[in-house]
């Protein structure tokens, strides 16, 4: 059955309404994303108001040897204020080589039901990987 074309048009007004709401959605008003810290004069806010800097060490600095904690919240980042949001980076002191896991686990006095229940495996599994482990003489 072939459409008329007064259906043809109904059919393609249907069809686009659901793409027009989703067109002109948006933030109704721009200025409200952000609070001005108290003290602080708008009219001089620029990008680097807006730039978090804090974290970049990271990137360049050796591991840390203790647990150290580097946070980005409304103290640090007054840009945040508004915006209900913070970050942290929590950093181990875990040197890479330092613990041998498998043999950690598996060389020591744990009951191989308990590993093979841990691993979600059988007894025979756990007895593979500690043959697989125990030192060469």
């Amino acid at each position: 059955m072939a459409l008329t074309v007064k259906q043809q048009i109904f059919l393609a007004i249907a069809l686009a309404i659901p793409f027009l709401q989703v067109a002109i959605s948006g933030d109704p008003d721009i200025l409200t994303d952000f609070v001005v810290p108290l003290g602080v004069n708008a009219s001089l806010l620029d990008g680097n108001f807006f730039t978090f800097t804090g974290m970049r060490p990271l990137i360049t600095s050796p591991p840390p040897t203790n647990f150290s904690v580097t946070k980005a919240a409304m103290a640090e980042f007054p840009a945040l204020n508004g915006q209900s949001v913070s970050y942290a980076l929590l950093q181990y002191s875990a040197a890479a080589g330092t613990v041998s896991v498998p043999s950690t686990l598996f060389a020591t006095g744990v009951d191989d039901e308990i590993l093979a229940k841990s691993f979600k495996t059988d007894v025979s599994t756990i007895q593979k990987l500690k043959a697989g482990l125990a030192p060469h003489a």
